[in-house]
């Protein structure tokens, strides 16, 4: 399989544990969180209340002991273009949450807050404690539009505002915290693996349990009401909650085949489909096909060739852009070309990939956001392709608006744009060049320490120069920000080793890092100590 154009080679022990176990995909069997929709703003339906037993910081610990697991899975993904769509309707439907109260300061602080993707095609999406969420590349292959995938985000975030899983888990007063996250784990593994997941979930005790933590008709009305209202003052059209009811619906008249999770632990009623058309503004049509923008259209496309990478696969996408070039809509087409151009990439057809891409770039020219998007797959193309020289290389930059040569104003970058500048850097090999991309990585992870995969392109950059304390202190960051206090441990240890072998250099800088490097030992120590204790 090629490598993803965005991503360096992770190092082993970042993706050593249980490949055949951990994966995002029924966790309905364990967590289950339906797609479906949410409630209204102007509800004045009282809330279930907390009366959960399980503090905040419990829940966090809990939900770190999962997700560090899934962050250890080969089908974890950290796509930069699809993580920074889902996080453009992410980041607004937090804020709406905050200003409905929804989210309390303490689970704002204490909660982590963050979406992992999942390259699996089944239609399906998932709530963790300690606010963590899950989404599979089949759903996005599947929602039509923005205002359906914000319904299914702000219907998982309800759960966790409304402290719908810690309540579920403070009922089974016979299961620890621990032994019901064991269980969790075990079900993710047995979405793929049977045999693996028999190994986590031991005993009917356990089995019990996890048919205890199926939410309640009760909570997911909850969750339809106040994600509806979360959705709507976020700024989405609440039609995308009917949206999404619909394909449910569908899915579930054609006797559900197993690309739906959600649908064997959430069954829709007419009840809870009733109450969201009753929420729609009067007159407002109660079923409408929503049409996708080409952006959409095209990070669809990028979804199901990522979710399906086989060489079969990307066959048929080649294949089926002549025939989709003709289709009804521009956007249908400009997915069409965006799937094709993409595959032929991930084939090592450079001359198909181009000859795909230029069609896509004079059908999206006149669309700011899509040109953008065409814009970043045309340099994963030339950055795959075999027959570039250098100059080629340094002149991509120019295709995603980066200047090479000087650092930029981050704050007007987007992620996808930091992380190609670091690749192409990495491709041209050339100090000043380099020295650009690591200052604007820099300044991005001041603000966003959690992203693992700019600590990765960071370091690349650093062991490239020969700058080896740099290079492992942010190699051990980028064990941190996937909650591996071992495995950064053991770099940051490699790093003293390496001071003591050659001794602190007489540069302040050396000096600096050598600090840096003793203060961060240990914090991740003390961390280390702690998660020890948890397990």
């Amino acid at each position: 399989m090629l490598m993803d154009p965005f991503k360096p080679k992770l190092r082993a022990g970042l993706i050593a544990a249980g490949r055949a176990t951990l994966f995002l995909a029924a966790i309905g069997l364990a967590m289950p969180v339906s797609l479906q929709a949410q409630g209204s703003l102007a509800s004045t339906l009282p809330l279930l209340g907390d009366g959960s037993a399980m503090s905040a910081s419990a829940e966090r610990r809990l939900g770190d002991r999962i997700v560090r697991e899934l962050y250890r899975d080969p089908d974890f993904i950290d796509d930069p273009v699809l993580s920074d769509y889902v996080q453009g309707i992410w980041l607004p439907l937090l804020a709406a949450a905050r200003a409905r109260g929804d989210l309390t300061p303490e689970l704002d602080e204490r909660f982590a807050w963050r979406i992992v993707l999942g390259r699996d095609r089944s239609v399906n999406a998932f709530a963790l404690p300690g606010g963590y969420f899950g989404v599979h590349l089949g759903l996005l292959a599947v929602v039509s539009s923005r205002d359906e995938l914000a319904s299914v985000l702000g219907h998982e975030l309800s759960h966790v505002t409304q402290r719908h899983i810690s309540r579920l888990i403070a009922k089974n007063e016979q299961q620890t915290p621990w032994m019901i996250g064991a269980m969790i784990l075990g079900a993710l593994a047995a979405s793929k693996s049977p045999e693996a997941g028999n190994a986590l979930i031991v005993g009917g005790q356990a089995l019990s349990a996890q048919s205890q933590l199926n939410f309640s008709r009760d909570m997911e009305r909850e969750a339809d009401r106040v994600g509806f209202g979360v959705m709507t003052q976020a700024g989405f059209e609440a039609q995308g909650f009917v949206g999404m009811f619909d394909k449910l619906q569908q899915a579930a008249r054609l006797n559900d085949t197993g690309a739906y999770p959600y649908l064997r632990s959430h069954p829709l009623t007419t009840e809870r489909i009733a109450d969201m058309q009753s929420r729609l503004p009067l007159g407002a049509p109660h079923s409408v096909e929503v049409a996708p923008t080409m952006t959409h259209a095209m990070l669809t496309a990028r979804a199901r060739v990522l979710a399906n990478p086989g060489a079969d696969a990307l066959r048929g996408w080649q294949a089926q852009a002549d025939a989709l070039a003709s289709a009804p809509t521009a956007a249908q087409q400009a997915g069409a070309l965006y799937g094709a151009a993409m595959a032929a990439s991930r084939l090592r057809d450079a001359a198909q990939a181009r000859k795909q891409f230029v069609r896509l770039q004079k059908m999206v020219a006149d669309d700011a956001e899509a040109a953008r998007q065409a814009r970043w797959l045309g340099v994963e193309i030339e950055l795959a392709a075999r027959d570039r020289s250098r100059p080629q290389v340094l002149a991509l930059a120019s295709n995603v608006g980066l200047d090479l040569v000087r650092p930029e104003a981050v704050t007007a970058l987007r992620r996808p744009d930091l992380l190609l500048q670091a690749q192409i850097a990495m491709q041209a090999g050339q100090d000043g060049v380099m020295d650009s991309a690591a200052q604007n990585l820099q300044v991005w992870l001041v603000k966003q320490p959690q992203d693992t995969l700019a600590w990765q392109w960071l370091a690349s950059i650093y062991a490239a120069q020969n700058h080896r304390l740099r290079a492992l202190r942010a190699e051990a960051e980028a064990r941190i920000a996937q909650l591996d206090y071992a495995g950064a441990l053991d770099r940051l240890k490699s790093a003293q080793d390496r001071l003591r072998a050659t001794g602190v250099a007489n540069s302040s800088a050396d000096h600096i890092d050598a600090s840096i490097i003793d203060t961060r030992r240990r914090q991740i120590e003390a961390l280390f100590k702690e998660q020890a204790l948890d397990n």
